[in-house]
């Protein structure tokens, strides 16, 4: 039941959770910790334990950097128009992949146009119930009002004004806000939820709570506006509550206590929209042919609140309400900005279809892309260099959040009387770590052929001269501790980043919890007995974490934990399926499986939908340079 229930909490969720919500990091590793990385990036994360604000104020100064550096790197030539061919006001004519409308002159062949600028609309759905504002007071979670959604709704309009409640600038002054309940059912509910400010001062401000008054997400100004928008997966069988308040970040200091605000920020109506799955109204698809290997972006905004990308095949493989291309790597030319962004890698030529398949009605913009790989535009006959560093290293943990800095991290070494190994078994665990990255990101894309132009060199601090800082290169740190850089967690990628286009980034493999004393779930140590292969499944370990993490750098979202497929890209929560232990329970045994980079379902946790393909993208990642 522990499990089960860990499963499908947000992406990454922390192993912590094992012991009631506990902070993996010890109590002295608390008191140092000053960064708050995105939970999405890190393996394993507790969101229910993030600073949000923290991460707000990342992912809007993440976003504002990639934003400027994408208007820099735009190219002199004119995107291609195309205007839906629906009538405005009307559906029916292209409301199925089967009857999408074909855009021709799209994509990255010849003479073809690699930037489509889309216009259309949806009209609106007026299956939709529009409940009046709901009465005051809702300023906590025991007195949200009930949006019906996760029951028997599928989605809800509604309105309501920030200030006219006891708290507001006409009341005690603690700053009023706004609570509505949301239900997971029996089946769990992935839902986005959006504020729209036509009228008024109001900067809206979204806070998602669980019952006891945990905070699981956040969001300010989305798109950059004044509006704000949440999209979240609830588990079965649970109830959220969404705050409606302004910024910046007017949360009460108790949730489940009217009147613990700290003040009167911007006060004015509002409305919001809750939705969940695809409408039941209009529905426009598009149609254009891809290449293996194109990386596709595109992002809606206007009155399209979902995109859906579907392969030759018809199936989904990737569905989005939400734009998290903050978490993008700056280097990324991927369209983002709007109220839904999907990034897709094809595995093959054919005809691929986007749908826009939800949204308020009216009149919408797409911008529609496709790029070839970042390694493939790198200097002509370059290959991608991925170094692991065993010898401790000095990093910039700023790239990981707010309040970092230079770090120095400790090496490998450093760990091994931890695990019951000596300097004499340093060589032959790092031999073991180095096969099984090779195993997974090299070796496999191979066999599986995917990409048949795949090249990449994996180089070792142990083996080679150190080349970070030259061009072409990307590193994993595996050393250190949450001591030493700030950072709670195990595993961290820099980015997620389809195509590869940051390819000069850092990943982190921190020790420290997985060489802990055996107890914990994260700890290896906890799986290792007299008849464990101890060099063997320490290197199997390390090697499928280093491997996620690279994985989330060539462009890899998390998968789902929940199914009977198990990868490298599943998130945190049950670490025994990283660390690859078998039935038996203990690691280095014979029954150990063999954990690789697979094609399953995208992580619900993290608001998603589709199947995504772990090998294409990983494959697609790494390709020899053409100049």
């Amino acid at each position: 039941m522990e499990k089960r229930v860990l499963g499908v909490l947000a992406a990454g969720v922390a192993v912590s959770l094992l012991l009631g919500g506990q902070s993996v990091a010890a109590p002295e590793q608390q008191a140092v910790q000053r960064i708050q990385p995105d939970p999405l990036l890190m393996f394993p994360s507790n969101p229910a334990q993030a600073d949000w604000a923290a991460v707000a104020r990342d992912r809007e100064a993440k976003a504002q950097v990639r934003a400027q550096a994408r208007q820099q790197g735009v190219g002199a030539q004119a995107a291609l128009p195309y205007q839906e061919k629906e009538a405005a006001g009307t559906s029916g004519a292209n409301n199925t992949p089967a009857t999408a409308e074909h855009i021709a002159g799209f994509g990255t062949r010849g003479n073809a146009n690699p930037k489509v600028v889309l216009t259309g609309d949806l009209k609106p759905d007026d299956t939709i119930p529009t409940l009046p504002p709901f009465a005051e007071t809702n300023d906590a979670i025991g007195l949200a009002s009930d949006t019906g959604v996760g029951g028997d709704r599928q989605a809800v309009r509604t309105s309501g004004t920030i200030g006219d409640g006891p708290h507001g600038s006409a009341g005690d002054g603690t700053g009023d806000v706004d609570f509505y309940r949301i239900a997971g059912g029996a089946s769990g509910v992935t839902f986005t939820a959006r504020t729209s400010t036509p009228t008024g001062d109001l900067n809206t401000f979204l806070a998602l709570f669980d019952a006891d008054g945990g905070m699981w997400a956040v969001s300010g100004d989305a798109g950059g506006s004044t509006d704000s928008a949440i999209t979240f997966t609830i588990p079965p069988g649970r109830d959220f509550y969404l705050m409606v308040g302004s910024d910046p970040f007017g949360v009460p200091r108790d949730p489940k206590t009217p009147g613990t605000g700290d003040g009167v920020a911007t006060e004015g109506p509002y409305e919001l929209g809750i939705t969940s799955g695809r409408s039941r109204g209009d529905l426009d698809y598009y149609s254009f042919d891809l290449r293996a290997g194109d990386v596709l972006g595109a992002s809606v905004a206007g009155g399209g609140t979902r995109l859906a990308v579907y392969d030759p095949a018809g199936r989904e493989v990737f569905g989005s309400m939400q734009d998290l291309t903050s978490i993008f790597a700056v280097d990324s030319p991927m369209p983002g900005g709007g109220n839904a962004v999907v990034d897709f890698v094809a595995p093959r030529d054919g005809r691929y279809r986007l749908g826009v398949e939800a949204g308020e009605g009216g009149p919408y913009d797409i911008k529609l892309e496709a790029f070839r790989p970042g390694t493939e535009t790198a200097p002509r006959g370059s290959v991608h260099t991925i170094f692991l560093d065993f010898d401790g290293a000095r990093v910039n943990t700023a790239i990981y959040g707010s309040g970092g800095g230079i770090r120095d991290l400790s090496p490998l070494s450093s760990f091994l009387p931890r695990w019951g190994l000596t300097a004499g078994d340093e060589r032959a665990l790092i031999t073991a770590i180095i096969a099984t990255v090779r195993e997974n990101i090299e070796r496999d894309m191979v066999a599986k052929g995917t990409n048949p132009r795949f090249a990449v060199r994996i180089l070792n601090s142990r083996d080679h001269a150190d080349p970070w800082g030259q061009p072409n290169v990307s590193r994993v740190v595996v050393g250190g501790s949450v001591a030493e850089t700030g950072i709670g967690t195990i595993g961290i990628a820099q980015s997620i980043d389809a195509g590869n286009f940051g390819r000069e980034e850092t990943a982190l493999v921190l020790l420290d919890e997985i060489s802990a004393p055996a107890g914990p779930a994260w700890s290896l140590n906890s799986y290792i007995r007299p008849e464990s292969d101890r060099i063997a499944f320490i290197g199997r370990a390390v090697g499928n974490i280093t491997s996620h993490e690279a994985g989330h750098m060539s462009g890899s979202w998390y998968t789902n934990r929940l199914n009977d497929l198990q990868g490298v890209m599943d998130p945190g929560g049950n670490p025994a399926v990283m660390f690859a232990v078998g039935p038996d329970g203990v690691g280095g045994t014979a029954d150990d499986p063999d954990l690789d980079f697979i094609e399953e379902e995208l992580s619900p946790s993290e608001g998603f939908t589709g199947i995504e393909d772990t090998v294409n993208r990983t494959a697609w990642a790494f390709v020899r340079g053409t100049g």
